[in-house]
């Protein structure tokens, strides 16, 4: 029996285990839950159970119980390599698995602009900033920044900028919903440096960066790139005075639909956690809207966390970075403003014989069960000492205030493959104040940011060479992306600074395990 098959058979008892304690009603994955409830899809006792797997170890003498399997029964043990995140959750049905690799398709689909000679691949712009999916998410992992090496490939486009201005209360959809930042009143949400023939790109985005030395503990020396932005060669005139820049490169796809099915009273519970009271850390949950219900919603993705399923961050993805009409955002013209005349008179890919979106709502379904359905790698190395130690380190840093490891997702999931599963994203959720090395320039969220899962963190190179880390990829290494954390990180960035070069090393080699 191989490794996989017995964690894989163990993954299965414990689901076992969890579905007889289950009792209770069913509820529906989009009904408005209390923060001061516990579980509304688990009974009292299936409840305490999922709080006693999940607590925090005190152990770190060996790994826990299905650690290495941190996508729960969806985990993949395949060869390490660059395709290793791109790989169907293991637990997929057949049927789930053709619907897989009919989005893998789309994912990877070159869009072209209308009019071409295909009927289903046009459409693209007329303002765009990709042409795939693919093309920003690398091998289903991080994107590359444009010009941070000059060795790196330069063409990928992977770092968006979105524009923003100040809103005012009035623009406040209601007390709850978070509005969006007002646009830049020419170039929209989102700056696009490409365009269809026939009409001008926006302009261009120059990159340059400022060293500074950080000095740690036993006489090392680190080595940080703050990035300075410019948006350079502006063909549809000056930017607003006041626009604000802000830089998003592309996340990581695996583990989508896992995070989708944690329960919010989890992340709720999030904030309230007593370590991330021991440092002052003050999370938040981002209320935002559901294209779908027109509800609120929890926001989840992104990192700001605004969007809040992965369905409506794939339909946002496709209307702002490719131009393309879906259901949940059907104009055909994309990013086109009211100040951007020529783009409305350039042609779209609404064909009436293939209904009446660019991409219809099938296919937005299709990338969508793709993009929930990634599979996470098994862990690496669980067990060893230095591993250990290193989890130990991450612990005692508490870095677990914000980086929450575990969870067991949503009984009543809307996928079967994402329920009741124990996984290990190290994410709360929230969002946090990361301190003014960090921020935009400006604006409501500028010094806030959504945890990033750290899940299949240490196998970001080996799936795109020229990835680098956090929101702009600023940080070439691990150990830089810890010396960025301030705000309310800025106790655990310290502690890690003040560690023995061995014990930083151990620290290292955890992340690099996930």
């Amino acid at each position: 029996m191989t490794q996989f098959a017995h964690y894989a058979m163990g993954g299965r008892s414990l689901l076992l285990a969890f579905c007889l304690a289950i009792g209770g009603p069913a509820y529906s994955q989009s009904q408005q839950v209390a923060p001061d409830q516990a579980r509304p899809d688990l009974s009292d006792a299936s409840y305490e159970r999922v709080q006693a797997v999940t607590d925090y170890t005190e152990d770190f003498s060996q790994a826990e119980s299905f650690e290495v399997m941190q996508g729960g029964a969806g985990t993949v043990d395949k060869r390490v390599n660059a395709d290793i995140f791109s790989h169907p959750a293991a637990n997929l049905s057949f049927e789930e698995r053709q619907q897989f690799l009919v989005g893998n398709g789309l994912f990877r689909k070159d869009w072209v602009s209308s009019p071409s000679s295909t009927l289903a691949s046009d459409g693209l712009g007329p303002l765009f900033n990709a042409r795939s999916c693919q093309a920003c998410h690398v091998k289903d992992g991080r994107g590359t920044v444009p010009g941070f090496d000059p060795e790196a490939l330069t063409g990928n486009m992977a770092l968006l900028i979105r524009l923003s201005l100040a809103h005012n209360q009035d623009d406040a959809v209601d007390s709850v919903i978070e509005a969006l930042e007002a646009p830049d009143p020419i170039y929209g949400h989102q700056f696009q440096p490409f365009a269809v023939p026939g009409l001008s790109r926006e302009g261009d985005l120059q990159i340059r960066y400022e060293s500074q030395e950080v000095a740690l503990n036993g006489g090392e020396t680190v080595e940080l790139m703050k990035p300075v932005y410019e948006l350079t060669d502006l063909a549809y005139g000056p930017l607003h005075k006041d626009v604000r820049l802000s830089p998003r490169l592309a996340s990581p796809m695996v583990g989508l639909g896992l995070l989708e099915a944690i329960h919010p009273n989890d992340i709720f519970r999030n904030i309230n956690r007593p370590e991330a009271k021991q440092d002052g850390i003050t999370g938040r949950v981002r209320w935002v809207e559901d294209l779908v219900t027109g509800e609120k919603a929890l926001g989840r993705f992104g990192w700001k966390a605004e969007q809040p399923s992965v369905k409506q961050q794939a339909a946002v993805a496709f209307s702002a970075d490719m131009g393309l009409s879906t259901p949940l955002v059907p104009s055909p013209y994309g990013e086109c403003t009211s100040a951007q005349k020529a783009c409305f008179k350039m042609p779209h890919g609404v064909q009436k014989s293939q209904g009446a979106h660019e991409v219809p709502g099938e296919l937005l379904d299709f990338v969508s069960r793709y993009s929930e359905n990634l599979a996470l790698p098994q862990r690496r190395n669980v067990n060893d000492a230095r591993v250990l130690a290193g989890k130990k380190l991450f612990y005692e840093a508490n870095c677990v205030a914000c980086h929450v490891p575990k969870y067991v997702t949503r009984r009543d999931a809307t996928h079967p493959a994402h329920q009741f599963q124990l996984i290990w994203p190290y994410t709360d959720m929230l969002l946090h104040d990361m301190g003014p090395g960090l921020a935009d320039e400006g604006g409501a969220w500028a010094r806030e940011w959504r945890t990033p899962p750290l899940w299949g963190i240490g196998l970001t190179k080996t799936v795109n060479p020229n990835a680098t880390w956090l929101h702009d990829g600023r940080a070439r290494t691990l150990l830089e992306a810890v010396m960025w954390h301030g705000g309310e990180a800025q106790a655990a960035r310290d502690r890690v600074a003040a560690m023995t070069p061995k014990d930083r090393d151990n620290l290292l080699k955890f992340l690099e395990s996930l």
